[in-house]
Formats: C-alpha cells, sequence, structure tokens
C-alpha cells in the first residue's frame, strides 16, 4: 500500500461536522443586495455567459464569504455550504447568472457533457440515468455515490423538490480508511484502474472509454474518482476489459461504506443555498425526487465545474480524464462535442485573468 499523509480536515465524520459548523457560511442582508444589484447591472440580454468577464461583477460584501466557502472546500474539509444568495429578489435567469458571475471570481468553467455546455440546468428532462449515455443531473432518479468531473463542483438551489431530492455527501478519505482498516485487501484492489465510460459524449480525440483507479496518491494526498454508472456503462463497451470478481467486492463494500450514517452527511438543499464539494476529497449523491406538479415550481439547481488557480497536482492516472494533471492549470470537464471558437477564447481569457495555463 502506498503511504497515505491525508489532510486530517479531509477525514471528517458527521459527527465531527456538527460539532465544527465553520464549513457553513451565510451572507448578511447587504451581500444578498450586492449581489442582486451586481447582476442586475451587468446583465445584458444580448450577451451569452461567455461575453462576461469577473470584471463586469462586483461582488461587494458578498465577495470576502463566497471566497471563504470555496477555500474551505478547495482547502479545509472539502465541503462548504453558503447560505443565503438572494433567491426571492431575482428572476430566474438573473440566479442562473448569479451562479455564473460566482464562478468567473472563483475559478474556469469546464464544460459538462455532449453539447459542451458550461452551466447545467439540475432538473427532471426524463432522461434514464442508467442507460447507455444517461446522466443524473437531468433525471429525478436516486443516483449513486459519484464524483464530478471537475476539481470542484458547485450547485446553487433555485427551487427544491415537493419531495426527495436530498443531497447526501461522504468524505472519499474516511470512507478509504475504514475500507482499509476493516478489508485491506480490498482497499489495495482500488489502486488499480478500471475502465470508465464517457457515456457517448467524447470529444473527437477522445475514445468511449478510459482507465482510472478509484484511488490514487499525489504529492502525498489521497484522491478519488468513482462513478459506478460509468464503470457499470464501461463493460459494455469493445476493448474495455472486464472487472474481477474481488474489483465488484471491493467497489461493493466502498458503496455500502460510503452510506454509513455516521460518514454519510445528508442536507436538503434550500432555495438560495450553493453547496461546494471538492471532487477529490468527497463523494455525493442525492435520492430519487418528486417534482411539484406548477412548472414555475419544479426542482431546479444549477451546478457548475470549476478548475481553480490554487489546485494542487493531481495523479498522473487522472491524466485521461483531466487531460492535464498539472496544478494551475485548466483541467477537468467533459469536452464534449461542441466546442467552437466563442468557448476556447472564454477559457483562454478567463485562465489569463486569474494567472492560470491552458493545457496543453
Amino acid at each position: 500500500m502506498t503511504p497515505i499523509d491525508a489532510n486530517p480536515r479531509t477525514a471528517w465524520t458527521v459527527a465531527a461536522l456538527r460539532d465544527r459548523p465553520d464549513w457553513i457560511f451565510a451572507l448578511d442582508d447587504r451581500g444578498r443586495r450586492d449581489l442582486a444589484a451586481a447582476v442586475r447591472r451587468a446583465r445584458d440580454p444580448a450577451k451569452t455567459p461567455f461575453d462576461y468577464r469577473r470584471a463586469d461583477f462586483d461582488l461587494g460584501a458578498a465577495g470576502p464569504v463566497i471566497a471563504r466557502a470555496f477555500a474551505e472546500a478547495q482547502h479545509g474539509g472539502g465541503i462548504a455550504l453558503l447560505r443565503g444568495l438572494p433567491r426571492a429578489e431575482l428572476e430566474e435567469a438573473e440566479f442562473e447568472l448569479l451562479t455564473w458571475a460566482i464562478g468567473l471570481h472563483a475559478g474556469v468553467a469546464r464544460p459538462q457533457g455532449k453539447a459542451s455546455h458550461y452551466l447545467s440546468r439540475v432538473s427532471d428532462a426524463g432522461t434514464v440515468y442508467r442507460s447507455a449515455g444517461g446522466r443524473g443531473y437531468s433525471s429525478n432518479a436516486e443516483l449513486d455515490f459519484h464524483t464530478d468531473g471537475a476539481d470542484l463542483v458547485a450547485l446553487t438551489c433555485f427551487n427544491a423538490a415537493q419531495s426527495g431530492g436530498m443531497s447526501m455527501v461522504t468524505s472519499s478519505v474516511t470512507a478509504y480508511q475504514h475500507l482499509a482498516a476493516e478489508r485491506p485487501e480490498l482497499a489495495e484492489v482500488l489502486h488499480h484502474a478500471v475502465p470508465f465510460s464517457r457515456q457517448a459524449e467524447q470529444a473527437p480525440d477522445e475514445t468511449p472509454w478510459y482507465l482510472n483507479p478509484i484511488y490514487d496518491v499525489a504529492e502525498g494526498r489521497l484522491h478519488s474518482r468513482w462513478n459506478r454508472n460509468r464503470v457499470t456503462s464501461a463493460q459494455r463497451l469493445e476493448g474495455a476489459p472486464p472487472l474481477n470478481a474481488l474489483q465488484r467486492e471491493a467497489m461493493d463494500v466502498l458503496d455500502a461504506i460510503l452510506r454509513r450514517p455516521e460518514l454519510m452527511l445528508s442536507m436538503y438543499l434550500e432555495p438560495g443555498d450553493m453547496q461546494i464539494l471538492n471532487n477529490h476529497v468527497t463523494l455525493h449523491s442525492r435520492t430519487e425526487f418528486e417534482d411539484h406538479p406548477e412548472p414555475s415550481r419544479r426542482r431546479l439547481l444549477f451546478r457548475l465545474w470549476l478548475a481553480p488557480p490554487d489546485s494542487g497536482r493531481l495523479p498522473e492516472s487522472w491524466r485521461a480524464a483531466y487531460r492535464a494533471i498539472e496544478p494551475g492549470v485548466v483541467r477537468g470537464g467533459i469536452v464534449g462535442q461542441q466546442q467552437d471558437a466563442a468557448r476556447r477564447a472564454f477559457e483562454a481569457s478567463q485562465a489569463q485573468d486569474l494567472g492560470m495555463r491552458l493545457a496543453s
């Protein structure tokens, strides 16, 4: 086994988080007013998201609070909850732009799918999660525990469901510690690469599947990358190596550990909340949900994947998924099939603004 010197704050339990609620941040009235005013000043219906720049949005009194929340997710325990975004003061399109504006201050947004979109509407669009090209964010299904495809993921809540849709988060570091203590032979298995499907969203220069271990180490830090749905889908793809019995057992035991009540933090995101997760040290899931009958009240969140400027080095084995593993590089995301000049220009401009480098 590779020695692991994990950041102790990332190895949390539910009890530990409840004892130290320093991962929860709240905006005051002034901060909310400043955010609403910033969006209204900058919003131009003729602009696409790629036309906006960080300097267009002065976050005012909310800025330092938001920065601390992202720092906690990036360098602290891997999870942060920001409460009090001005949901009641903003229309849906304005709230969506607010999500984008916060992302411009936090990093370079990463594409999230076949359409090369950089901001996802997380709502039930009727897709089938367990299909060959299924995606959880556009279904109402219960999701497997998984990591998203970027260093950070930020979710803002505009509408909650009528019932269900509970968010669950577990420290992948704590889960690994339990697995290594109880079944060390299975923990070792998870350091060996398994095939992940790209869910038919691969870019022209990518293969339909790639190899990645579920756990690996870079610079003494444990990293996780897990998505059972994508690993299961890969088993149906030509050329993907089959999983053996020990690998399947290791995955089953890991999934069971992730759902232990003492390890799995459960919460409902309320309108105006933003949840920020570090994908390298947390795994997340969601319960099935039932929507309100009125279209205007249907569950809706906005999801950003971000490459932050102060990122650390990733394991070499992450290169196929992230395209780059070096610190401070624009990396991660699902490049998709509609990359164009506007998207590339946005990434270049945003990277320059934040002092980051584009992946070669």
